[in-house]
């Protein structure tokens, strides 16, 4: 019987400790090979906080973890009676499979946040923007340079009347 990918239900906030000790319950149960790959969904997302850049894991399915499994009456058992899960997802209590092509979307935007294009820039010279971050926060401008091996942009915003370049990270700025 082959492996097919299944979602589980987890606690809010338990998804690392479910697939621990599910990896634990399945070797010590001696099923470790009617098992593949036990997933918590997550993606890197950079934030700003306080003019800090920050990247940050994010769970994109909270409370689901991914479970690639031989499904059989033993293995099924196992993980319903993992502390942390609380059941499959599937209708009347029967775990259903997930398609392939849903896997590969959620693989794919794992990988994806991992390898982020460090040259999409979401911004041109002349773009109205407001400062969102920062000692400059609430103040609008439009963009005078972009600079993108440093990822900073100049922004023209006006201090007692006169235009006056402050120099931002894309983060800390919004589209007006």
């Amino acid at each position: 019987m082959a492996l097919r990918w299944y979602v589980a239900h987890t606690y809010s906030g338990h998804e690392k400790k479910a697939k621990q000790y599910l990896e634990t319950a399945a070797a010590a149960e001696g099923l470790s090979d009617k098992f593949g790959q036990i997933l918590v969904p997550t993606q890197e997302v950079v934030e700003m906080k306080q003019g800090k850049r920050s990247t940050v894991t994010r769970k994109f399915l909270p409370s689901y973890i991914l479970v690639e499994m031989e499904l059989d009456k033993e293995t099924q058992h196992l993980v319903t009676n993992t502390p942390g899960i609380t059941n499959f997802v599937g209708s009347s209590g029967k775990p259903t499979p997930l398609r392939e092509e849903e896997v590969e979307r959620i693989l794919i935007q794992m990988d994806k946040s991992r390898a982020r294009d460090s040259l999409d820039v979401p911004y041109q010279v002349g773009d109205a923007v407001k400062v969102i971050d920062g000692p400059f926060a609430d103040f609008s401008g439009s963009i005078s340079d972009i600079n993108l091996e440093r990822k900073k942009i100049k922004v023209m915003v006006s201090i007692f009347g006169r235009p006056t370049p402050v120099e931002l990270d894309f983060l800390q700025v919004q589209p007006l």
